[in-house]
């Protein structure tokens, strides 16, 4: 059916969406959603998990998961209607008209296929290229999104590819029919600050000379600040704001708007983590060295690697809370891990109160591998999923401190208690619990073994703001009360902001910068680290000062 002149690219009506639960009831999960989309226009859609972001996103190609169904209200894209379309009109408006972009690129490649031939079929099947032509595209299409050496990427495969490079193939392969919408699902959630501004600094120019309209769903704002036009704020399935980037992010009239404008990185000193406070010397790392190298094989002498850390030195204090930030690559979990003992550093020494500490946890004592505790940015994977959470915190109560199972319970429900937890959770298992949820239950684990330093990598990555901050107020109480140091390993600048007065910024496996985090957001002498500062600020430039959850 022919577009009628003036008429939006999207026309979204009163749209209802549920699923079908156990029960055999029909959940909505979007409720009553309205608004229009012009050719070009960028419009982000924001909300915290199980707002209906992704529902919503996916309804503008025809598509719900199992047991989905739509439940009320229109839905129209380039004048099809996409609710009532038959499987063909769907096959039609996908790929060639719609296209999506998903949140984790390295899922959505075929793996054992090179990433090269994953974009030609896509150009020989929908577009009806031959072989040579959609190669030749293929080549077009990664030089346009900055690949390096295209014909070399298109040889490899997804698993040799950055992740950057990996989310810079799905984009190619979304624009190989020159889509008029671009659906972007996260695209950049699992990207640092410096890739994450590559890729939208490209999203933003194949807008520009694709002329496509685009809707990128994210629980990130710098990232709606630095691409779109206008925004959505979903809750529980319904738009609670609309209306452009600069008047919600400037005068957020919910106070859930203004919660998920609070967790963006604001640099302001009056509101700055607190002074350095240390009493006494705890962790001292001197020219600590690392490089993966090894034997292949075919090859019987070891194969030297650049070095992932190169002559690092760090001096945490007791009770201090350090944070370390960087890129994808720069070392910070590679330094996170030999502090932990999980591998050995090929060069200089660590000190635990002025005591040399064993490169790997097999030459520390056990009240050494107690004080010492580390937790992962994955809490589902670090959980043994045959195990309930009982059976997890009772464990190291047991191991380190050999209390029998009434007494270790009885601490356990204490800690979950300290984390806003009831007793009921220790008959779960872990995959029957939120992801906020399950690193709750990580921080538990970790603080059962009343640790001296605590190294949390990443823990918040997977997070949305409302859930982060709770994580966040949890851990930095239980820190307070046992008064352990960390390490806070992360690229969300705004969580450094928030609870560490101390920084360092690693390149490349050297600290290019540290010092007080208040003086080096503020003053940045590094260009790298203003460049992380710039791609993590976005929100804050549009946002009014006063913003407060």
């Amino acid at each position: 059916m022919a577009r009628p002149d003036g008429e939006p690219l999207v026309r979204c009506d009163r749209l209802s969406i549920g699923y079908a639960a156990a029960s055999g009831e029909t959940v909505g999960v979007v409720g009553d959603v309205s608004f229009t989309l012009g050719r070009g226009e960028a419009l982000g859609i924001v909300g915290e998990s199980g707002s209906g972001k992704s529902t919503l996103a996916r309804a503008l190609l025809g598509y719900l998961r199992g047991g989905g169904r739509f439940l009320g209200g229109s839905l129209a894209v380039d004048g099809i209607d996409v609710v009532a379309a038959s499987g063909p009109a769907l096959a039609a408006l996908r790929g060639l008209k719609v296209a999506m972009v998903p949140q984790n690129p390295l899922s959505s490649l075929t793996y054992h296929v090179r990433v090269g031939r994953q974009v030609e079929e896509v150009l020989v099947t929908r577009r009806g290229m031959t072989r040579r032509q959609a190669r030749a595209r293929t080549l077009e299409l990664f030089d346009e999104m900055g690949l390096p050496d295209p014909a070399a990427i298109a040889t490899r495969y997804p698993h040799q590819l950055s992740g950057g490079q990996r989310q810079r193939v799905v984009i190619a392969a979304a624009l190989a029919c020159d889509p008029a919408l671009l659906v972007l699902d996260e695209p950049t959630t699992a990207l640092d600050k410096t890739t994450e501004a590559q890729v939208l600094d490209l999203i933003a120019t194949v807008r520009r000379t694709s002329g496509a309209a685009l809707v990128l769903v994210t629980h990130d704002l710098n990232v709606v600040a630095r691409v779109c036009d206008r925004t959505l704020v979903m809750k529980d399935g319904r738009v609670v704001e609309a209306g452009p980037v600069a008047e919600i992010f400037g005068r957020p009239r919910t106070g859930y708007a203004r919660e998920l404008l609070a967790a963006a990185l604001i640099i302001d000193a009056s509101r700055a983590p607190g002074a350095r406070s240390s009493t006494g010397p705890l962790l001292g790392i001197e020219g600590v060295g690392f490089s993966y190298a090894g034997k292949t094989w075919w090859k019987r002498t070891p194969a030297d690697h650049a070095k992932i850390l190169d002559r690092i030195d760090i001096q945490i204090g007791r009770g201090e809370v350090l944070g370390v930030i960087g890129e994808s690559g720069s070392g910070k979990t590679t330094l996170g891990m030999l502090v932990a003992g999980m591998i050995a550093a090929r060069e200089g020494r660590m000190q635990f109160e002025g005591k040399g500490l064993a490169s790997t946890v097999v030459g520390r004592t056990k009240d050494q591998r107690r004080r010492i505790q580390m937790i992962f940015q994955d809490p589902l994977s670090s959980l043994n999923p045959r195990q309930t959470v009982g059976t997890a915190l009772v464990r190291p109560l047991q191991f380190f401190f050999g209390l029998d199972g009434a007494a270790a319970r009885r601490r356990a429900v204490e800690l979950l208690a300290r984390l806003g937890m009831g007793a009921d959770f220790l008959d779960r298992y872990p995959r029957q619990l939120s992801g906020g949820q399950q690193q709750r239950i990580a921080i538990a684990r970790a603080f059962a073994a009343q640790p001296d330093l605590l190294i949390c990598d990443e823990i918040t990555s997977a997070l949305d703001a409302s859930v982060q901050a709770q994580v966040l107020e949890h851990l930095l109480a239980l820190q307070r009360e046992s008064a352990a140091a960390m390490m806070v390993i992360t690229h969300d600048l705004s969580v450094i902001w928030k609870i560490a007065p101390q920084v360092i910024v690693l390149k490349q496996g050297k600290i290019v910068e540290q010092g007080e985090t208040a003086t080096v957001f503020a003053r940045p002498s590094n260009p790298y680290t203003a460049g992380l500062l710039e791609a993590a600020t976005q929100a804050s430039r549009i946002a009014a000062p006063s913003v407060e959850p």
